[in-house]
């Protein structure tokens, strides 16, 4: 278990659960619930968990405390997403809700949400407007309001989220928190009620990087019963480079920015170059112009798709701005559709050609921070201010991971996003954890292959940017068994030549342990150059990895370097 919240909770999961309902009665919040647990049934499977801890079984989320939005289903307690009316009890959990309890995590209820998860400031209920957990008389950001809350208080370990437009990110940048949007059905949306079911995701909020990355690990992966699942490509980037470039938008882009939003963002990008990182301004208007499509345009039509005839029969529960806004999308051509969908398609290879060079993209995740009573006087034209940054991200296929960046100067909270093609989900979260001073980034994506080097690809030699072009991670210094002997190599640039002779015929060599993907791994081997080869390589602690080789008479005719033990030694004492 990494570090971080979900690392302290395993030991007494039992004392978990009663800590958390003590603080759900001091905080005194009961519009963050649609359907809470009795403490005392959540208690009884803490102690059953504890049993199964106490026999020896491992298992990674253990006491992990979850709140869900009410648009998502666990078996045993009802489904209303937010509309009384609409109320049913399902049958069976949503696959990534299934997968936390698998692991040892511990559902404390369902949260409140803007209806059918049509807004981004957590007021549009008739369960009642969330307030924020820092200051009551501001929104707590939607639609996802109720289990980012839940987090923000400190009730719940895990917050999990739906994210259309922005609602897995504006809740964690309102409350200074992880919110984790990863790449459109990487976490299955089984089991979920639809907003837009093509541009729909399951989302994370946790109070540090850590956390949410623990909790996403778990639930990702194919589903079956979710049409629009998708596995991580075999070409997937497992990490960004140690000095990533990373754009940020023009001053003219952030004009939608309030005034004390606007002196925050100017501090976190200040601060972006002392991780190490390159940034540079580029014009985000087509995003920005794509972002509009989602509400502006027949994309909306999903929305009725998803629940348009129930909104139809008028049910009393039915939030009038929600009703209005999905009302309004039954009037939608299908030429209107089909047109909005060629934007985005234009619109995806404009982006893609905008971002090209860059690892990520660094916005404000909101506009502003609203006060209930603004948002009740104007719930259009500020929900839609707010979505300014955050719309266009699932309808282009993005990733992101929402932190917190810079305080305002008042000390309120100010969130950021790290924003990626799809599948470069590591990427983002290991800038977002270089951004928030961690010396370790979770893992979010742990597959592909173990790959040694010792040459000329180490770190800080002359080809190492072929591995950080593939995305390969670096997994720390390794030594060979005494059964390998090294050579320097007529080659330019200079590389040493590896070759295994035998046990005891030469001597440990120390290289670098990487991990390339599968299909990385494959570009790697086909543009190696002679005299080189990849093999497996014995390593002291017992592993077998692919790692660089050389041809036997390659190494007949070079310099025995083996003494120096290390490519890097070797040239030291060279010069």
């Amino acid at each position: 278990m990494p570090p971080g919240v979900l690392g302290n909770i395993a030991a007494d999961p039992v004392a978990r659960v009663a800590a958390a309902y003590r603080r759900i009665a001091e905080v005194d919040r009961p519009e963050v619930w649609i359907t809470l647990r009795p403490e005392s049934e959540v208690a009884a499977e803490a102690a059953t968990l504890a049993r199964r801890l106490a026999d020896g079984e491992t298992l990674p989320l253990a006491g992990v405390l979850v709140a869900v939005k009410d648009n998502i289903d666990v078996a045993g307690l009802p489904t209303t997403a937010a509309c009384p009316e609409f109320a049913y009890q399902p049958e069976a959990t949503a696959a990534a809700v299934e997968r936390l309890v698998a692991a040892g995590a511990l559902v404390l209820g369902k949260t409140n949400l803007d209806q059918f998860a049509t807004g981004l400031v957590g007021t549009r209920s008739p369960y009642g407007a969330v307030r924020n957990a820092l200051d009551p008389e501001l929104v707590s950001g939607g639609s996802s309001s109720g289990s980012a809350v839940a987090v923000a208080l400190g009730v719940a370990d895990i917050g999990i989220g739906t994210d259309t437009a922005g609602s897995g990110r504006v809740p964690a940048a309102l409350h200074g928190i992880v919110g984790l949007k990863a790449t459109l059905g990487v976490i299955p949306a089984h089991g979920t009620v639809p907003a837009c079911a093509d541009y729909d995701a399951v989302t994370v909020f946790a109070a540090d990087l850590d956390s949410a990355v623990s909790a996403a690990a778990v639930m990702a992966g194919p589903e079956p019963r979710d049409p629009r699942s998708r596995v991580w490509p075999a070409d997937v980037r497992l990490a960004a480079p140690l000095a990533p470039r990373i754009a940020v938008p023009r001053p003219e882009d952030l004009g939608p920015l309030s005034e004390p939003y606007r002196e925050a963002f100017a501090r976190t990008v200040a601060g972006v170059a002392e991780t190490g990182a390159k940034t540079e301004e580029i014009d985000v208007s087509v995003l920005l112009d794509a972002a509009r499509l989602l509400y502006d345009g027949a994309i909306v039509a999903e929305r009725h798709a998803a629940v348009g005839t129930f909104l139809d029969t008028a049910p009393a529960g039915a939030d009038p701005t929600v009703a209005a806004i999905i009302g309004a999308a039954r009037e939608k051509s299908g030429s209107a559709f089909a047109a909005d969908l060629d934007m985005l398609t234009r619109a995806k290879a404009a982006a893609a050609d905008l971002l090209r060079g860059f690892d990520a993209l660094l916005l404000p995740t909101t506009t502003e921070h609203p006060s209930i009573a603004a948002v009740q006087a104007d719930p259009i034209g500020i929900n839609r201010r707010m979505g300014t940054y955050t719309n266009f991200c699932n309808l282009l296929d993005m990733a992101a991971v929402a932190i917190p960046g810079a305080p305002t100067t008042d000390g309120a909270p100010f969130g950021v996003m790290l924003v990626t093609p799809a599948f470069a989900d590591q990427v983002a979260v290991d800038i977002a954890a270089r951004l928030l001073g961690l010396v370790n980034a979770p893992l979010l994506v742990d597959q592909g292959v173990d790959l040694a080097v010792f040459g000329a690809h180490l770190r800080g030699q002359p080809l190492h940017w072929q591995l950080e072009h593939l995305g390969a991670r670096f997994l720390g210094t390794v030594r060979t068994t005494d059964a390998y002997r090294l050579t320097a190599l007529d080659t330019t640039p200079p590389k040493p030549g590896l070759v295994r002779h035998g046990p005891g015929r030469g001597a440990p060599i120390e290289g670098e342990l990487f991990r390339v993907s599968a299909a990385g791994l494959g570009v790697f081997l086909a543009e190696l150059p002679a005299p080189m080869a990849l093999t497996s390589i014995e390593l002291a602690d017992g592993r077998d990895v692919v790692g660089f080789t050389c041809t036997h008479d390659a190494a007949a005719t070079a310099t025995d370097i083996t003494h120096h033990a290390s490519w890097r030694t070797y040239l030291r004492h060279r010069s």
